[in-house]
């Protein structure tokens, strides 16, 4: 998983929230193959305005799960933000872009923040859950986008210097993301991010503690925490060479990586289709996620490539 990402904010347009707070929703297309997964009720019970989905990058079933859910919530007239691990560097870019009409926003997209990522987060999968997010959205559904990943500018970067270890950077997550949320009122926050950013207790990582980016939002509001666990399949990631010597104090250099679609392990094959529970002691780390949503055997998603 990645240890960076920033804000991109990009709301839906104005008639799609009127039409959202009448209850009166234009047809969008694919909307009605949005399936609310099962145990997304005891999620509700809670009342949470931010719902983190700490990913395995560099699968096809991680955005598809956010992608779908999203769909199904604002099909029911819910004003849904969808965060997700994309640089605060493309925010001016991201958020031109979303305003364009359907038939253009791919091109737009494809220029914004994919090349030099081959870690799993740039993926095809994340690329195709924008493009249909922003389909949805241009036909009137109320679904907006911020790009949360990294401090977002000068002042940021100063009022966090304090904070030990990793902590800066996982303050200016959860800044980035609750900055946008108050920006357009939305009903629910749904942050899509590598599982390391999505816990709620303190880490401690290589001798220093921090809070991680999950523990900092729920600062500014109700925040529930996934895990996300899978079935046996693949995902695209960068790992250590055999043999590759990492120096302590020194950069991990592209040469001593193999980025790949790999195989994963995972856990034993539930036999169910995608759901949610919210059981910390089954979440695969427990105290650190208030439950799990499971999308079962995995498949790599290579990184997205804009010139093919």
């Amino acid at each position: 998983m990645t240890l960076i990402s920033s804000l991109l904010f990009l709301m839906a347009p104005a008639q799609g929230v009127v039409a959202a707070q009448q209850n009166v929703l234009p047809k969008a297309p694919n909307a009605r193959l949005c399936r609310m997964p099962e145990g997304w009720d005891q999620v509700m019970a809670q009342d949470p305005r931010y719902i983190v989905f700490g990913e395995l990058h560099g699968t096809e079933q991680g955005p598809e799960f956010i992608g779908n859910l999203a769909c199904a919530l604002a099909a029911k007239g819910q004003r849904i933000l969808v965060a997700v691990e994309k640089s605060a560097a493309d925010d001016r870019e991201l958020q031109t872009a979303w305003r364009l009409p359907a038939d253009q926003f791919a091109g737009a997209l494809s220029h914004i923040g994919w090349l030099g990522r081959d870690d799993g987060v740039a993926s095809e999968a994340m690329f195709a859950m924008l493009v249909r997010l922003h389909g949805l959205k241009e036909s009137g559904l109320p679904i907006g986008v911020v790009a949360f990943n990294g401090v977002k500018d000068e002042d940021q970067a100063k009022r966090f210097a304090d904070l030990p270890g990793q902590g800066p950077h996982e303050a200016a997550q959860a800044e980035n993301i609750a900055q946008a949320a108050r920006l357009a009122n939305y009903d629910r926050t749904l942050v899509l991010v590598g599982n390391f950013h999505a816990r709620k207790d303190s880490i401690e990582w290589r001798g220093v503690q921090f809070d991680p980016m999950a523990k900092r939002l729920a600062r500014h509001g109700k925040t529930v925490t996934l895990n996300m666990l899978y079935a046996a399949g693949s995902n695209w990631s960068c790992v250590l060479k055999p043999g590759a010597k990492v120096e302590p104090n020194r950069p991990i250099t592209a040469d001593l990586l193999d980025c790949g679609n790999h195989l994963t392990k995972g856990s034993p094959d539930l036999g169910r289709a995608p759901f949610i529970e919210l059981d910390p002691a089954r979440s695969g780390s427990t105290g650190d996620y208030d439950g799990f949503f499971w999308v079962g055997p995995i498949s790599g998603s290579a990184p997205f490539a804009p010139d093919r």
